[in-house]
């Protein structure tokens, strides 16, 4: 395996896949050379500053490049067939994300794409407990990076959100409403949105990149059920109504056991474990191409809330 970019993302790829048994680690690639070379020592790996040096000798690579080159970079490994994760999102756009989808097809390329939390032990802990949420409260607030602005906050945080949000109410969004404002970027650095799917479900997200708290919650009620997610403390409460003798209602529930782990790792080994088995990955293209669909319309929405060049809100 080899690993395309090695910035605040990659490096950590490169780290772990350096430290797993069964992959060999034949190269990080960034244009950067001194960080091509320091993570390449850090690892113990070759190090290359052009993608071209280990296109013909991996059987699976991770692309972590700034999302506008995504494509780019990772359609002539899918020609060659080699199993590709792509960080988050997808692709800059559906259309690009379509395109990389046939590439991948057409060459017998498994992919996969890094949205990290469907990962997390805490929410893999949730899932089969949300079975018919109607209410969905989410809030990922955080504070200004130094990396992803060439994206707004929807692409660069609140997609992630958008995955979990998609793969537990299983039925169609059929509106969005949504406002967003650029504080400290050309972009958009805090967004609010309102997602009505078909089954009834509301779902209202907020991301931030401008916080001085970090917050990444979701919550999700249903009927008789209540579900709490902390991804950062990978923490999960369950509260349920129950019948005591006589019918008497009562509230019972609490803290879940969850064990802590990087939900990182599980990702590479979810991954690899798929290229091996030559099955799916938790998280597909069409799983990403999903999540873009709908944060592009989240951020149509919010460019519709201009007013000469001002938003309303």
């Amino acid at each position: 395996m080899a690993v395309v970019g090695v910035g605040q993302m990659g490096q950590h790829h490169a780290r772990i896949l350096s430290d797993l048994d069964g992959v060999e680690l034949v190269g990080v690639v960034d244009i950067d050379r001194d960080r091509a070379e320091q993570v390449g020592r850090a690892c113990a790996a070759p190090w290359y500053t052009e993608t071209a040096a280990i296109l013909d000798g991996v059987d699976a690579v991770v692309v972590s490049v700034p999302t506008s080159a995504h494509v780019e970079v990772s359609v002539p490994f899918v020609r060659r067939g080699v199993a590709l994760l792509v960080e988050k999102p997808i692709a800059a756009s559906i259309d690009e994300a379509d395109r990389l989808i046939q590439e991948a097809a057409a060459g017998g390329a498994m992919v996969a794409v890094g949205h990290t939390e469907r990962h997390n032990p805490a929410v893999v802990r949730a899932m089969p407990l949300v079975t018919a949420p109607r209410f969905v409260e989410v809030h990922r607030l955080g504070a200004f990076p130094a990396r992803s602005l060439d994206i707004d906050v929807v692409f660069d945080l609140m997609i992630h959100d958008l995955d979990v949000v998609l793969s537990m109410v299983e039925s169609e969004v059929e509106s969005v409403e949504a406002v967003g404002v650029a504080v400290l970027t050309e972009r958009v650095d805090i967004a609010n949105a309102r997602l009505r799917f078909a089954s009834g479900c509301i779902a209202n997200l907020t991301a931030s990149r401008i916080s001085q708290e970090r917050v990444r919650k979701l919550r999700f009620f249903q009927p008789h059920s209540y579900v709490s997610i902390d991804c950062a403390a990978q923490e999960v409460e369950r509260w349920e109504v129950t019948r005591g003798p006589g019918g008497t209602p009562a509230i019972v529930g609490g803290k879940l056991d969850v064990q802590p782990d990087e939900p990182l790792r599980h990702l590479v080994v979810d991954f690899i474990e798929a290229r091996r088995a030559g099955s799916s990955p938790t998280v597909t293209a069409a799983d990403g191409r999903r999540a873009l669909e709908v944060a592009e319309r989240i951020s149509r929405a919010i460019d519709a809330s201009f007013v000469d060049g001002r938003r309303l809100a």
